[in-house]
């Protein structure tokens, strides 16, 4: 087969076909099965869009209770595995929870006794991607609550998904207004189109490796700093700057030294990202200090970011705000990435199914570059 010159990053390159959804940047608008996602975060539950996601369709009154019973008794973990979490959180403590995660996921799926995607029938891999979303944010508190040196609380089957991951992590039962904001957060980063994450979990699957596989590989992704490793960082910006007198200083230094401003700018969106708008919106409802801060810290970043950049469309991204909104809902800093990870285990798992269905291997190529071949082996030193 001959190879064709792509894009770096594969930036633009179409690689599959895809019922799930669709980013379409230009126009600052992203969808879950036809459906905008922020319309849907700003009007439906996180069960309902899983189902969504998964089942192909918003479920009625009935088809949600089903639902939100089903995948709530999936929230517990097995002996074993719980038996084996203090451990992992002593391995992982300088990593976090998120490194944790691939270790326990990992072994939930072996306690499971998963197998590849590809000796499995549709029905099979759906039970077992249900399984592993609903352990994920019960994966996530248990090895962050071991790291402060704090029993993992028990998840709660009366609780929708949102306030009982909250009430996980806190051991407190949330109000209902932190709990709200922290699932329209999650409803809106459940799915990002081809990002890296969703990528690396498709090329995984394709393989007919076991979920566990794929997720675990798709959480290795999401933990670099330029994918979801941001939303934290992009808070320690508003601290670095401190004040107001301090942003242009702070903020032209760095742009002229070549450093990117965390939570500014995205490889897709070339005008605001809606889910920056909404969660604008969402920090603007609770109010106070910070958030008046951030508002004006995006406002005349993006004005120095215009003049040192002309021509180029440079706006916040879902981590400015998503940040200020985990941290008015009382999240420490270092659950903000795992929290995005427990949103996105459900579009990764929607596409690992998806993909299932597809037999073709994604086997690309890449173009040698080194010293041309064949030369000469050298001789052995004695």
């Amino acid at each position: 087969m001959p190879i064709t010159d792509v894009p770096r990053g594969l930036a633009g390159v179409v690689v599959t076909d895809t019922a799930l959804g669709d980013v379409r940047g230009r126009e600052g608008f992203y969808h879950y099965r036809q459906y905008s996602a922020v319309e849907l975060a700003q009007t439906r539950s996180f069960e309902d869009v899983w189902h969504l996601m998964v089942r192909g369709s918003l479920p009625d009154a009935q088809q949600r209770a089903r639902f939100a019973a089903e995948t709530a008794v999936l929230r517990h973990l097995p002996q074993d595995v719980r038996e084996a979490l203090p451990g992992i959180a002593r391995a992982g403590a300088r990593s976090g929870p998120l490194a944790g995660l691939r270790t326990a996921l990992s072994l939930l799926g072996a306690s499971a006794g998963l197998r590849p995607l590809y000796d499995t029938a549709p029905a099979r891999r759906e039970a077992d991607a249900l399984a592993a979303c609903a352990a994920v944010p019960t994966l996530l508190t248990a090895l962050y609550r071991l790291g402060q040196g704090l029993e993992p609380v028990e998840p709660r089957d009366d609780l929708p998904h949102a306030a009982n991951y909250l009430y996980m992590l806190t051991g407190t039962e949330p109000d209902a207004r932190r709990a709200r904001a922290v699932e329209q957060y999650l409803v809106s980063t459940i799915d990002h189109g081809f990002n890296a994450s969703t990528f690396t979990a498709r090329v995984i699957a394709s393989t007919g490796a076991d979920l566990a596989a794929c997720l675990c590989g798709a959480i290795g992704a999401l933990s670099g700093p330029l994918h979801g490793g941001a939303p934290s960082r992009a808070l320690d910006t508003l601290v670095a700057i401190g004040t107001p007198d301090r942003i242009d200083e702070w903020i032209r230094a760095r742009v002229l030294a070549g450093e990117r401003i965390m939570g500014f700018g995205h490889p897709v969106y070339r005008t605001e990202d809606p889910r920056s708008r909404m969660l604008r919106g969402i920090a603007q409802d609770f109010g106070g200090s910070l958030v008046a801060f951030a508002v004006e810290v995006e406002a005349r970043v993006e004005e120095i970011l215009a003049e040192l950049k002309p021509g180029r469309e440079l706006h916040t991204n879902v981590e400015f705000y998503a940040g200020v909104v985990m941290e008015l809902c009382g999240l420490p800093r270092e659950m903000f990435t795992p929290t995005f990870c427990a949103a996105r285990v459900v579009g990764w798992s929607a596409n690992i199914l998806e993909q299932a269905d597809d037999s073709k291997i994604i086997r690309p190529a890449a173009r040698y570059t080194g010293p041309p071949p064949p030369q000469p082996v050298p001789a052995a030193l004695d």
